[in-house]
């Protein structure tokens, strides 16, 4: 004779048994793509960061060439308007004002103002990627 709590009991400790045996299918899916969904936000972060720190190295270039071009003025006696054979020459290289001819991080390049110094607030060097306003300063006022 079966017993019936016997019975119940036995068809418990089963379910218990095989719900305790892992994650479904359809559970493990769901996983995966938590995780892929992170792992992506993670990746579009890092680039959002990689093209703003692009753009830093950028606008600190430009910065560095305008404060050389200011300081070789300044020294010299010349003013702003004014013509300068081989500015570029006499305020980037070895022993000058830039020790070396800057690179843009993102892959643009440097375009000169030629041989005349820049009035305040004009740069003198300007990256191709500025026409997108990537990597353009937002003030140039005091530069």
């Amino acid at each position: 004779m079966k017993l019936p709590i016997l019975d119940r009991l036995a068809r418990t400790s089963h379910r218990r048994r095989r719900s305790a045996q892992g994650m479904t299918l359809l559970e493990l899916t769901v996983v995966i793509l938590v995780l892929l969904t992170l792992i992506s936000v993670l990746f579009i972060g890092a680039n959002a960061w990689k093209q703003g720190s692009d753009r830093t190295l950028c606008i600190l270039n430009l910065q560095n060439v305008q404060k050389g071009v200011r300081s070789f003025s300044n020294l010299n006696g010349y003013s702003a308007g004014q013509t300068v054979a081989g500015l570029q020459s006499q305020v980037i290289g070895l022993g000058r004002f830039v020790e070396v001819m800057p690179e843009c991080p993102g892959n643009g390049n440097y375009v000169s103002g030629g041989d005349v110094i820049p009035e305040i607030g004009t740069l003198y060097f300007n990256c191709t990627l500025s026409a997108s306003g990537a990597h353009e300063p937002l003030n140039a006022d005091d530069w």
